[in-house]
């Protein structure tokens, strides 16, 4: 298969799978099977995928260079016009709750913070994707990486109106905010450790205390509940899986997919090497 050949069934598998989630959702919809409250089901299940969209935008750098596949690039821009019209879907099926009022949804959104920087994110994201093209990338020039930048306080943003949306039940913006931070630190660290066993060990690590230090904090800021009786929720093995531990699990997956990319094809040239050795008789 040619170079050509897997850029379009990688875009083609990337499109067919970025619809699947809005597709499932319609089918649920048609068929009653949102449960008693479709309209607030589909409204989360649209922001929860809206933001695994962008978080998967912003994996697909450190997979290129970890993973060594140039081909990953080809689908990122794809991937985050998806993870605007997810969201926007998302703030769409809200303005349908309410009865299509503008001004109700415009009262709303100044009122309550959680909605106003959900809205916020919205509009960057729709900017970022609407920018995404060959052409805006020619008339923005240097502004237009500058405008892409944007993306990382979106996804922090974005992250925090999970966590209100969320209110007690946590876990999974816990769990995305864990992904984040691993996604973030990886930028941090310097260009050698990127791509080694060490730095990925030390990222594993760092990511699951932030993803520890960002529930207990939430839970102690919004609740008022003391961070000590959080912690140890962490090791007891009655209350797993926690955020943190799903964090730490993606981070070993991370490493496991790294050393196999890397140990398969040398097993090959080891394999391709010795067979030559044995079966080419020596002078």
């Amino acid at each position: 298969m040619t170079a050509i050949q897997k850029i379009f069934w990688l875009r083609l598998v990337t499109t067919v799978g970025l619809c699947l989630p809005a597709l499932n959702l319609a089918w649920r919809w048609y068929s009653d099977d949102l449960g008693p409250r479709p309209v607030t089901e589909a409204t989360h299940s649209t922001g929860d995928w809206a933001v695994t969209l962008v978080l998967l935008s912003l994996s697909l750098t450190p997979a290129r260079a970890l993973l060594d596949w140039m081909p990953l690039v080809q689908v990122r821009r794809r991937i985050g016009v998806a993870a605007a019209l997810y969201a926007g879907a998302h703030f769409l099926i809200y303005v349908f709750d309410q009865k299509w009022d503008l001004i109700v949804v415009a009262t709303e959104i100044a009122k309550r913070f959680y909605l106003t920087i959900g809205f916020t994110v919205l509009l960057v994201l729709a900017a970022l994707a609407i920018t995404s093209t060959n052409g805006w990338q020619r008339k923005l020039r240097r502004n237009w990486k500058r405008l892409h930048w944007l993306i990382y306080p979106a996804a922090a943003v974005a992250i925090v109106h999970f966590f209100i949306q969320s209110k007690l039940q946590i876990g999974e913006p816990a769990f995305a905010a864990g992904l984040f931070a691993w996604l973030m630190l990886w930028r941090l660290l310097p260009a050698k450790l990127r791509t080694s066993f060490l730095g990925l060990a030390l990222l594993a690590v760092a990511a699951t205390l932030f993803t520890v230090g960002f529930e207990a904090g939430w839970y102690w800021l919004v609740n008022g509940i003391d961070p000590l009786r959080v912690l140890p929720a962490n090791i007891d093995p009655e209350l797993a899986p926690r955020p943190a531990h799903k964090v730490l699990v993606v981070s070993l997956l991370v490493i496991v997919a790294v050393a196999l990319r890397r140990g398969i094809p040398a097993l090959k040239r080891l394999f391709t090497r010795r067979y030559i050795q044995s079966t080419i008789p020596a002078p």
